[in-house]
């Protein structure tokens, strides 16, 4: 109180001054530098090595993003999605064996894998939790038996694809230079993304996303359930047979064990929990690590690696269940609010000491 008998504030301290808004990078710039980065890496590492660890992480990143369309948006695991990515791959053999282009090959591929997702979809998806996941299984090993006695798909011994001249328009190139190749895929993988980021933004993503996180809520307030359900499978499908289509034109190889091997799910599955489901970016990340473990453990700790693979994925599992079941990408957010806090306080002492 004044000497005049009147009420006056408290001097102000800086403890009483609004916090200095924080400054927030924007929304576009991720994105961009994720991008960028993947666009320098063939010329940073340029050995042949390097570039084909390149090129299987954004196939599988591509398989992987469709996954998580349907396993981490609409929340329906499924671990028969090599089945799309078999769906590609034979459907571009065949046709490239016939003397079609494989760009057209590759984009028939894509409405068979979509309807065959929708087909599959459609009784199974009355199913839920862990009986869906079973069913897909069922359903993916029941194809590969299919395929495997064949003829026309070449039974177990699977197919070879013709060696053309190489060029953009028979998707073939140089062995000695994989550049070509890994642009091609970069490319595959930035149109994924765009129709997976407009699809989420979309009136469907975002019902697909109330699907999952209460399937009877929505189903409560009118949102058709298993439209939706199938709207994500149909999309999921055929993103995961762009993937199957690439590999097949960049191996020149196709049979049961490498396009629909139950393995095969098993990866896209894992790709997607270790980088963090339902999240954009996580397919990729965990496509990367993981494709990355693979060749190292195939390369200096046993002739195939398979058994160690499976070890090591299983334990990235464990970890990342433990420590941040929403995945890598959840981890380094964790680790740059640390680093913003700790920054922040630093900054913080430092003016009151200079105070």
């Amino acid at each position: 109180m004044s000497s005049t008998g009147i009420l006056t504030p408290p001097p102000a301290t800086d403890a009483a001054l609004p916090a200095p808004a924080r400054r927030r990078l924007p929304r576009w710039l991720s994105p961009v530098l994720v991008l960028a980065a993947l666009a320098l890496y063939p010329l940073l590492f340029n050995t042949a090595a390097a570039q084909n660890i390149g090129v299987l992480a954004l196939t599988y990143a591509i398989a992987a993003t469709g996954w998580n369309v349907l396993g981490g948006y609409a929340g329906q695991v499924s671990f028969g999605h090599a089945l799309y990515f078999g769906v590609g791959a034979y459907t571009t053999a065949v046709l490239v064996r016939d003397d079609w282009s494989p760009w057209l090959a590759i984009a028939l591929a894509l409405p068979l894998a979509a309807a065959a997702a929708v087909i599959i979809g459609y009784p199974t998806f009355r199913l839920r939790y862990h009986y869906y996941s079973i069913a897909t299984i069922a359903v993916a090993e029941i194809v590969v038996v299919l395929v495997t006695n064949l003829p026309g798909l070449g039974q177990a011994g699977g197919l070879e694809l013709p060696i053309e001249e190489p060029s953009l328009a028979n998707l073939q190139f140089s062995l000695l230079d994989k550049r070509p190749y890994y642009y091609v895929a970069f490319g595959m993988f930035c149109v994924v993304a765009l129709v997976t980021w407009l699809f989420l933004r979309g009136r469907v993503g975002t019902y697909v996303r109330a699907v999952r996180d209460d399937q009877v809520a929505a189903a409560a307030v009118g949102v058709p359930v298993h439209r939706y359900k199938l709207a994500a499978a149909a999309l999921s499908g055929g993103i995961t047979a762009l993937a199957g289509g690439f590999y097949a034109m960049y191996v020149l190889f196709v049979d049961p064990p490498s396009a629909l091997g139950l393995d095969l799910s098993v990866s896209f599955t894992l790709m997607a929990v270790l980088g963090g489901v339902g999240r954009f970016w996580g397919p990729l990340l965990g496509a990367w690590v993981l494709t990355a473990v693979q060749d190292v453990t195939r390369q200096h700790l046993s002739g195939s690696g398979r058994s160690i693979d499976l070890l090591l994925y299983g334990a990235l599992i464990v970890v990342v269940a433990v420590v941040e079941p929403g995945g890598l990408l959840a981890i380094l957010e964790r680790v740059r609010r640390a680093l913003g806090r700790w920054f922040g306080g630093a900054a913080r002492r430092g003016r009151e000491i200079s105070a």
